[in-house]
This record gives structure tokens, sequence and C-alpha cells, in this order.
């Protein structure tokens, strides 16, 4: 990553932010829009609820390899660096497809749906289906976040817009298709529409990318020499457990609504509810990278970065409250995402007690960069760590001791849960960034005597 002593503008980080955000909207709207098509199929409610706990599955699956993007943006710098975390890549993709592999067996998944979270049998054979279906899922995914890294790196983000696009029109059309050309049910319409689209944009990633790799490939600087894949492992475990924290909490949320009050009902609308407050959590979600790109390995662009930040924050709150508080949740739920009356009603004050998480959301990315660019990722593994914690403790009193209904103890978990890790961060972040700038401001006193 080419190093930058320029301090960023907001222009500057406004154009480089811009093309990720539009990636994570585009993303956002693949949720609402499979929702949408399952919604108009034949047993909606079984088929929603097999889809949100099929996706739950790929999502743990796939945790270990999410932290890719943010690794190959702060780590690729040269051919060594570039060779190494590739393989490193390939490896880990390989252990997650396994993963996903023994996950859908016959003797395994029964095991898992029904025994453990307790689906109903109609629920539990849908979600086989569309898990197994979804096997692509995880490798893909991890193959394209690795050169969408190289990608952000080399300030080419418009090119990882590109491969999103090339994604959200191939899963359109892969799930229009099989909705109007086959027999297939809801759920397994929505997981062959996923796999179609992010296979698609992998593949478009390794492309856009090829020029990137060659300028890396031709680089034969010796500053990373030191890099091991021992090295790598120190650096990336925390990330990849981290996302394993944060991602294992899906599941542990579907079986916590599958004991809950009303549980066919919250499992129905959750992942309705999840994809448009995703929508807003984009702000955060695609701002990571660009704070790790822009700080500059002497944090010059901190405090740039830090302001930028806090308007996304209150934009994306701002955002969905708009929808939350207002008549346009119905025109949401109803209209947009097809929900029966009684199920967009269901909806509106669990999706109302989440109107900070986008804010949140922004926070933590914010963060998790400063540390990753510090390369002090232990403690982003700790926070994650607190917070799932303190969603399992308030779903259990949630549900098990207040009986409150399944969606609303969620929603209640959820948030509570992303303002611990929001603290717990603080200390560690003040730290790292007055550590780097002590070290940044020695080696200038150095330079100058020198």
């Amino acid at each position: 990553m080419p190093e930058s002593t320029a301090i960023p503008t907001y222009r500057g980080i406004f154009k480089f932010w811009l093309p990720l955000l539009a990636t994570w909207l585009m993303m956002s709207v693949e949720g609402p829009f499979l929702a949408a098509v399952i919604a108009r199929l034949a047993d909606a409610k079984f088929n929603l609820a097999a889809y949100g706990v099929a996706f739950s599955f790929a999502l743990i699956v796939e945790a270990p390899i999410i932290m890719m993007m943010s690794a190959s943006t702060a780590l690729v710098t040269n051919r060594y660096s570039f060779l190494k975390l590739r393989n490193f890549t390939l490896l880990l993709n390989g252990g997650i497809t396994l993963v996903m592999i023994i996950l859908i067996l016959p003797p395994v998944f029964p095991l898992i749906a029904e025994d453990l979270i307790g689906l109903p049998p109609e629920v539990a054979r849908l979600t086989h289906l569309a898990t197994a279906l979804l096997l692509p899922w995880p490798g893909a995914i991890g193959f394209r976040r690795f050169y969408q890294g190289l990608l952000i790196s080399n300030d080419l983000t418009r090119r990882v817009a590109y491969g999103t696009i090339i994604r959200l029109v191939s899963m359109a059309v892969s799930a229009l298709i099989a909705a109007l050309a086959t027999d297939l049910p809801g759920a397994a319409v929505g997981a062959v529409a996923l796999s179609v689209g992010v296979t698609l944009e992998a593949i478009a990633s390794r492309v856009m990318a090829h020029g990137t790799i060659h300028k890396h490939l031709a680089n034969r600087d010796g500053s990373d020499e030191e890099m091991t894949y021992r090295s790598i492992f120190t650096f990336y475990y925390p990330l990849a457990l981290t996302s394993l924290l944060a991602l294992g909490v899906h599941p542990m949320i579907t079986f916590f609504l599958g004991q809950s009050r009303m549980a066919l009902e919250s499992l129905a609308v959750m992942p309705v509810i999840n994809s448009l407050v995703f929508i807003f959590r984009s702000f955060g979600l695609s701002y990571q990278e660009v704070a790790i790109a822009k700080f500059g390995r002497d944090f010059r662009g901190y405090l740039p970065v830090r302001n930028f930040a806090a308007g996304l924050g209150a934009s994306a709150a701002i955002g969905l409250a708009l929808i939350a508080f207002t008549p346009l949740a119905d025109l949401w739920f109803r209209d947009v995402s097809g929900l029966t009356p009684d199920l967009a009603s269901f909806a509106m004050l669990p999706t109302q007690l989440l109107v900070l998480i986008p804010a949140a959301s922004v926070l933590l990315s914010f963060q998790r960069a400063t540390l990753v660019t510090a390369k002090r990722t232990g403690p982003i593994t700790v926070a994650t760590g607190l917070e799932v914690s303190t969603i399992i403790v308030m779903l259990i009193i949630g549900i098990a001791g207040l009986n409150l209904v399944g969606a609303v103890a969620a929603a209640i978990a959820l948030f509570t849960g992303r303002l611990v890790a929001n603290g717990w961060l603080w200390r560690p972040l003040v730290r790292a960034v007055r550590e780097k700038r002590v070290a940044f401001n020695h080696h200038g006193e150095e330079g100058s005597h020198g």
C-alpha cells in the first residue's frame, strides 16, 4: 500500500468512500429483493423462515474469511506480501468450504436444525435444501474480498462497485428465472440467486484486479520479507475470531427465536427487519476499509477520518428513524417487502428499537479500522466476545425471564450488545493512536538530525 503523507480532505474521503457505500447499498437491496420474491411464492411464512435460517448458517461458515478485505487493504504492498496473503486466503477458503460440506451432510444437519434449534420438520427440510444450494457462497466471498482489498488499497474503489453491479444483476435474473420457470420453493430460489450472484462477482473482482496484481508481482521491494504465515496468522486470527463471534450470533438468535413467544412470526420478520436495518448499517460497513486506507501509517489522517465518521453515524441513524417512526414503515414492510398486514404491524416495534444501530455500527467500523491500522487486532476480538455475551444474556432475560415476543427481545439484545462493544474499544483506540503518533514523531526527529 503506497505511503501517503498528505492529510486527506473531507472531499477526498467522500469521493473514495462513495463507490464503497454504493457497493454496500446495492448489496443491501439483495435481502429485501429476495425476501419480496419469496414472500410472493407459495408457503411464504415457512420459506421466509427457512431462508433466514439457511442464510444464518452460511454467514457463520463464511465468518473467518470476512475480514480478508481489511487484511488485504492493510498488508499487501509488494510481490512477497501478495503471494503470502493470497496463499493464506486460498487455504482458509478450502477450510470453510469443507465445514459447509460437513454441515449439510444428512447425519449432521437434522441434529442442528431440528434437535438443537427446534425447527418444525417442514421448515427444517426447506432449510436443508437452501443451505446445500449455498455451498459455493463462503469460498466465493473469501476470493472476492481478497481482491477487493487490493482494489481499495490502490484507489480503485469504483471497480468494487462495478463488481457489485454484476452480482446484483445476476442475482436478480437468477431469482426471477428460478421463481417463474421452476417449481423450486421460495427458500431454494433465494439460495440459488445468492450463490450465482456472489460467484460471478468473485470472478469479476479477480479480472478487474489483474493490473494491480501484476503491479504487486513486479514490486520486489524487500520491506515485507519478514512477513511469514505465522505473522499473518497472528495478525489475522483475532479478526477471524471477531467475525466468527459476530456472525455466530445470528444462529444463536435464531435458536432463541425458535423458543420464544410468537416464534414463527419472529422467524419470518427478522430477515425483513435485518434487510432494512442493513441499508443504514451499510454507511458504517463501507467505511472500515476507507479509514484503513486514509489514516496513513503515521495516522496523519486520523482527525478528518474521525470527523467524517461522526457525520456518517448521525446521517445513518436519522435515515432509519425517518422510516421506523413514520408511515414509511408500513409502505416498506407491506408494499416493498410483501409482508401481510399482520406481519408488517408485528415488525414495527423491533425496527424502532434498532434505530440507533447504524450510528453504533459506524463507530465500531472506525474503532476497528484504527486498531487494524495500528496492528493491534486483539482488543477487537475481546469487544466482539463481550458483545455476543451481552446479546445472549439479554436474550435469556428477555425470552426466558420476561417472556417477551422473540423479535422484540432480539432487537433489545442486539442494540445493548453493540453499545457494550463500542464502550470497550474506546480505551484501546485512544492508546493505539497515542502510541502511533509518538512513534512517528520520534522517527521524524531522528530523521531531521540524520
